[in-house]
């Protein structure tokens, strides 16, 4: 409030608070990472005496600020990430926007036949799991032509 008051949009910044804002207290700084994870701010500053050890705790924020030299600003304005980040908990599965959101890819799928018959029981087991009986023929009759063969 002391800062806040200083500052020319102060009216909004109070109502801001007064309707939205709240404070919420912790004794353990892993029960604090837990709850950030579930709100998935766009921003988190992370500001202790060791802010790089929660950050194996840390898993759904847009950008994550560590220690006091890091304020948020810094990254809109100076440090280079991307300025475009998830928003209202989105980055629970989203990822902030970067050159490689605009990049097409293609997966490449290879497999001999011994690789693909050493799955292929539990290929088929989770295609008919699905009701997508074609999907668990095209395994098997890759495997029952050859038996066909070797029977004959």
């Amino acid at each position: 409030e002391r800062q806040a008051k200083l500052l020319p949009r102060w009216d909004i910044i109070k109502e801001s608070v007064a309707n939205y804002g709240c404070a919420i207290v912790f004794d353990d700084l892993k029960d604090a990472c837990r709850m950030a994870d579930v709100v998935a701010p766009e921003h988190l500053e992370i500001v202790t005496a060791a802010p790089r050890e929660l950050l194996p705790y840390l898993h759904n924020a847009g950008a994550i600020f560590l220690g006091q030299y890091a304020p948020e600003p810094l990254g809109d304005y100076m440090a280079g990430p991307c300025h475009v980040l998830p928003t209202s908990g989105t980055a629970r599965f989203f990822s902030p926007l970067s050159t490689d959101t605009f990049l097409k890819k293609t997966s490449v799928i290879e497999y001999t036949r011994d690789a693909l018959e050493s799955y292929a029981q539990d290929i088929i087991a989770l295609a008919q799991s699905e009701h997508l009986d074609a999907h668990a023929n095209s395994i098997a009759v890759r495997f029952a032509e050859e038996n066909d063969n070797e029977n004959r």
